[in-house]
């Protein structure tokens, strides 16, 4: 996303966060901009029953948190360190210096902000009735060609627990276990050593 040069030259600060750490909470005001150098970090809700819903999973280079940001309003949602991370945290007023300096900077941005807004739309279709294997395959398929860029056949190994595929889809994880089994013998996926391919 934004180099490293720029996001030190202008403020910014490397952060380390163990694992289940919380970065920021729902509800609270939006003033920093983070961008991950190592680790991994989920953004989630809990509905009231304390079921959670994982609302993206970030990862090496990429920025997480920002439309509150930009809108000037409250969190959505958490942001949740899911491995030990390291993050780089610039002020709000640093960030906004430097997209201006910087506009093919607001560039990347920009459209990493409409690829989530394009992932957003198609997981609000998909979890409004869709089959479970159709919400599982619609996450995979996102993920591996819209983040990953990958076309092959079972070129993707997904990195994601069950646990977190059912978060992500709104299914429990027996039911993500079963699809996958499901998928399997149809030929949509590989299971190998328990690890998921698409």
């Amino acid at each position: 996303m934004i180099t490293t040069d720029l996001l030190l030259d202008n403020g910014a600060e490397l952060i380390s966060y163990d694992k289940g750490e919380v970065i920021f909470r729902e509800n609270q005001r939006a003033q920093n901009y983070y961008q991950i150098l190592s680790g991994k970090v989920k953004m989630n809700n809990f509905t009231s029953e304390g079921k959670e819903f994982i609302q993206g999973i970030f990862s090496d280079g990429e920025s997480f948190g920002e439309p509150p940001l930009f809108a000037d309003v409250t969190y959505p949602a958490n942001a949740e360190a899911l491995t030990g991370t390291r993050i780089y945290r610039l002020s709000g007023a640093g960030l906004f210096r430097l997209l201006v300096a910087y506009p093919e900077e607001h560039l990347k941005i920009s459209r990493a902000l409409a690829q989530r807004l394009y992932y957003k739309a198609i997981m609000a279709n998909e979890l409004s009735g869709q089959e479970p294997e159709h919400r599982i395959l619609r996450i995979l398929d996102y993920l591996k060609k819209e983040v990953y860029g990958l076309e092959a056949p079972f070129s993707f190994k997904v990195n994601l627990t069950r646990q977190q595929i059912a978060d992500l889809t709104g299914l429990r994880v027996e039911t993500v276990i079963r699809a996958g089994k499901c998928l399997e013998q149809k030929g949509a996926v590989k299971i190998v050593k328990r690890k998921l391919y698409r």
